[in-house]
């Protein structure tokens, strides 16, 4: 596996001084936001210059580009606000070849009006998945007219929120596209040991033919958000699974502050070194 870390991470509005510093702090891939390069994260123009400016800056840091972030609320209740993000999406694809990737990493959305992290008791309904359904046709369409993949990530708080649901939407659209982001931190809040291993095993299991990236942050023991080897989630568990399992792709570290973030390349590192998965 490669070490890889979220390019926003680290402050700056230049590729080349973002993607210096995540080599500098011991990466050697990034998941790219246009917040790097001075933009919004969904952006309603990228010229060609702008997107040639990032894969100039990872040529010339050695930091590949494993995705670009196209994170936007596809079940969102407006279906104006729908729309918008279908269009950026198609604007951020376009350009994705010139950044040097090929991956998009998505948000399956939530009921939410305000927070597309935020949970809603309507993610549930059929109402709910068949607007997820809708959205990610067009979403599909885009990413064939510009021959991209599209990375979903079962996230608790979202419509899919776990790898059954994720399972079932790629048996459902039934497209080469659509791959997973697997992060177990997502997977569950509050779980015993042995709870929390069942859990990232049955995931990786279920969706090890689609996974193309592996996210890396942590939960501490009352359900909170954590630095990667500093909360709970069994590492050595998680990352021999994905190795077991053929995963050889970026393990991306994120949820983290950029100070932290060369003692968690060491600690990534070195489970990668004892699972036998780092290259």
């Amino acid at each position: 596996m490669k070490l890889g870390i979220f390019a926003r991470t680290f402050e700056g509005t230049q590729p080349g001084a973002v993607l210096d510093a995540v080599a500098g702090a011991g990466f050697s891939v990034a998941q790219y936001n246009m917040t790097c390069s001075g933009l919004a994260a969904m952006p309603d123009v990228i010229d060609e210059a702008e997107a040639r400016a990032v894969s100039e800056a990872a040529k010339k840091t050695g930091v590949e580009i494993a995705a670009v972030s196209g994170t936007y609320n596809m079940i969102h209740p407006d279906q104006a606000v729908r729309e918008a993000g279908h269009f950026r999406l198609a604007v951020l694809a376009e350009r994705s070849h010139v950044m040097s990737t090929r991956l998009i990493t998505l948000c399956t959305g939530t009921r939410d009006p305000f927070d597309q992290w935020k949970a809603h008791p309507d993610n549930d309904t059929p109402a709910a998945w068949r607007d997820l359904l809708e959205a990610m046709e067009i979403a599909i369409g885009i990413a064939e007219r510009h021959d991209v993949d599209l990375g979903i990530e079962p996230e608790l708080a979202n419509v899919v929120n776990s790898a059954e649901k994720a399972r079932r939407l790629i048996d459902e659209m039934q497209s080469p596209r659509l791959r997973i982001v697997l992060d177990p931190a997502n997977l569950f809040e509050k779980a015993t040991l042995d709870e929390q291993r069942r859990t990232v095993s049955a995931a990786i299991d279920l969706l090890a033919d689609r996974i193309v990236m592996a996210h890396a942050k942590d939960r501490t023991a009352d359900g909170g958000f954590a630095t990667a080897g500093t909360g709970v989630l069994d590492y050595g568990h998680y990352i021999a699974g994905l190795a077991a399992a053929g995963f050889d792709g970026p393990l991306i570290a994120h949820g983290l502050l950029p100070e932290e973030a060369p003692g968690v390349a060491a600690f990534l590192r070195d489970r990668l070194r004892t699972a036998g998965a780092s290259r």
